[in-house]
């Protein structure tokens, strides 16, 4: 449907000067050929498209023999950008699906008998021609939804995301003839449809040039299609709709925009493109896209987000550049994964402290077709309203949505959007959304927090060892076993020291080493290691060991028991030492930190921000609901037995 409707349009489109363009092919097929070819053949034309070929729908469907083929010419005809737009439909192979269930001349008579033809030959404008083309789209990703939330993102999430990336500049789009979006990940081109929807209801004057890339054949072929249906690609004809992977295969490397949007595949692992990307994070470092960090191999969505960050223009009113905003939807991960020194957390911590990040949006659950997980729309900007600046508003949303009356996959709930089509009472839920995210004052859905209070310091708390001494039979065999030369030593020593325990390593290591001295033994430290792990025994109640030489700290006379060792997250608007004495020195008084390995990570725990306490009911109300159930469920025995 979708290829045959893009054919069908542009048979139509091209049906006025189609003698005038075989014409002039065959004057100049001989003295010119591929882009120079193309290009005369375009301003014949009058489009950014041409097709060379004598045969249109009505000749095709008057050789019913000889249909497969003349399609196939008839599409290889074509102009360089068509043909490669109908090469990643793969449309040839589905031409002979057709032809061998004898039904492909019956649907091109189908599609011959449909008038799509614009202004003034027929009625179909471009306007109507894209929506036409966006209600396909959406139907037949529906249809499909096993694997469409790979490349199709629900209408009414589209809808929220642009009006939450447009709606603080509407004073600046009024001043701004053109500007420029892109999508990274654009699937079928549904978000850069709905920007250019948005663009034309709240700013006729202006125009939006839109840019996509997509490594998926079918969607992008897609998304180029539309893009030459609605004619919105003035200065490419479709070249603005690219191929390929966004991560190592930058089609749109050295561009800037003025927006961004995108729907990254969800918790997708990015194994193929490592190496690639770990070149360019440890060879350009910020020079390149992944300088602040890469997130683990299973979720590359970070990285679509620095990407798109690298994209940004600067925000230099001097030089006429307003900046920047994007809008990005995530799964929850990218929130919290990953602790301080990670490279989710550092990722955080350098859209964080430069204070890129306005806000994030809790969407409900189950509202995309192959997850019910939550998820979130992040924004960010390089350019954030003198009142947001240093602050992160959270908007949570989770409870406005309305239930589906038909589950579409995991796609069970839906965001309203107003009274529908039918004129249902359908609540506006998304204006409510933008309004409250837009006001940017706390509420009950709203919480404001400064960049801060998303860091935290990863503090090491370390606790000192503590060694009981005891030299049995066993063990003296055992470390004999492995270095009998040193018999000597060691009976002497077990003469000095005897077969008590010990309780203070530190005296029991003097005593040794005098004795060693004294032999005139030279034991190797891996010999002295082995020695003190074989006769000794960790004991709370021994004395702590003191560090000697290279294990020696800075913040301690003690050597560290690693089995001890734990981490405190120290919040950055919390002083550490006092945090210490507060939080730890209480119950653990033999404690100190390792400051020099302190690292800060952030963190963005949204159930944390909004949960509420509900105290459990009483106890009388629930016996009461118990002995309820029991009576009922003794009367309905009753009935069965009776």
């Amino acid at each position: 449907m979708l290829p045959l409707t893009v054919l069908r349009r542009f048979d139509c489109v091209l049906a006025e000067k189609k003698d005038k363009v075989v014409a002039s092919y065959e004057r100049n097929k001989g003295k010119h050929e591929g882009a120079a070819l193309d290009a005369i053949l375009n301003r014949v034309s009058g489009q950014k498209f041409h097709n060379k070929s004598p045969l249109d729908f009505a000749k095709l469907k008057g050789d019913p023999d000889n249909i497969d083929q003349n399609l196939i010419r008839y599409i290889e005809s074509f102009s360089e950008n068509v043909r490669r737009i109908f090469e990643y439909f793969e449309f040839t192979a589905e031409i002979e699906k057709m032809r061998e269930s004898n039904i492909l001349y019956l649907v091109i008579s189908k599609f011959a008998d449909i008038d799509l033809a614009p202004p003034p030959q027929g009625k179909v404008e471009n306007k109507d021609m894209g929506l036409a083309f966006e209600n396909l789209i959406r139907r037949f990703n529906e249809l499909a939804n096993e694997t469409a939330g790979d490349h199709f993102t629900p209408r009414e999430v589209i809808h929220l995301m642009v009006h939450l990336l447009f709606s603080p500049d509407d004073d600046l789009l009024t001043k701004s003839s053109a500007t420029k979006m892109l999508d990274p990940a654009c699937g079928t081109g549904g978000m850069l449809a709905e920007a250019q929807k948005y663009m034309n209801e709240h700013n006729p004057d202006a125009f939006l040039y839109t840019y996509g890339q997509d490594y998926n054949k079918r969607a992008f072929a897609t998304a180029a299609s539309d893009m030459l249906i609605k004619e919105v690609a003035h200065n490419g004809a479709g070249e603005n709709i690219q191929y390929g992977d966004s991560l190592i295969d930058d089609q749109f490397e050295g561009h800037n925009f003025d927006y961004l949007i995108a729907n990254p595949p969800f918790g997708v692992d990015w194994k193929k493109q490592q190496k690639e990307i770990k070149r360019e994070h440890e060879k350009l470092g910020f020079a390149g896209r992944f300088g602040a960090g890469t997130p683990r191999v299973n979720d590359g969505s970070l990285l679509f987000l620095q990407h798109m960050i690298s994209k940004f223009e600067p925000n230099d009113p001097k030089r006429q550049k307003n900046g920047s905003r994007l809008a990005i939807v995530f799964s929850g991960s990218p929130l919290f994964t990953g602790g301080a020194g990670s490279g989710e957390s550092n990722i955080r911590k350098w859209i964080i402290e430069n204070d890129w990040l306005e806000g994030i949006v809790a969407l409900p659950e189950q509202m995309f077709y192959n997850t019910g997980i939550g998820t979130y729309v992040w924004l960010v900007t390089n350019r954030k309203e003198k009142k947001r600046k240093g602050k992160v508003l959270l908007y949570d949303a989770r409870e406005l949505f309305i239930p589906m009356k038909r589950s579409l996959g995991d796609k069970r709930r839906k965001i309203g959007e107003g009274p529908d089509a039918d004129g249902g009472p359908e609540p506006d839920q998304i204006s409510e959304i933008v309004k409250g995210y837009g006001n940017a004052r706390a509420n009950g859905r709203a919480k404001i927090f400064k960049n801060e209070e998303f860091g935290y310091t990863r503090v090491t708390v370390e606790r000192p060892l503590r060694l009981r001494y005891r030299m049995t039979v066993e063990d003296k065999a055992r470390f004999l076993d492995a270095v009998p030369h040193l018999l000597d030593d060691v009976q002497a020593i077990d003469k000095q020291l005897g077969r008590k325990p010990l309780e203070d390593w530190n005296a029991v290591d003097r005593k040794v080493r005098k004795l060693i001295k004294a032999n005139d033994s030279k034991w190797k430290a891996s010999e002295y290691k082995l020695f003190r792990d074989v006769f000794t025994t960790k004991e709370p109640e021994a004395e702590p060991v003191k560090a000697s030489g290279k294990k020696k700290s800075p913040y301690s006379d003690y050597e560290p028991d690693t089995s001890l060792r734990d981490f405190e997250n120290v919040p950055l608007t919390d002083d550490i030492e006092d945090y210490f004495e507060r939080e730890v020195r209480p119950y653990v008084a033999d404690a100190w930190m390792e400051r020099e390995k302190d690292t800060v990570g952030y963190e963005i725990n949204f159930n944390r921000y909004f949960y509420e306490y509900l105290p459990p009911r009483p106890l009388a109300e629930i016996d009461a609901e118990l002995k309820q159930a029991e009576e009922e469920i003794l009367r309905l025995l009753k009935e069965v037995t009776t």
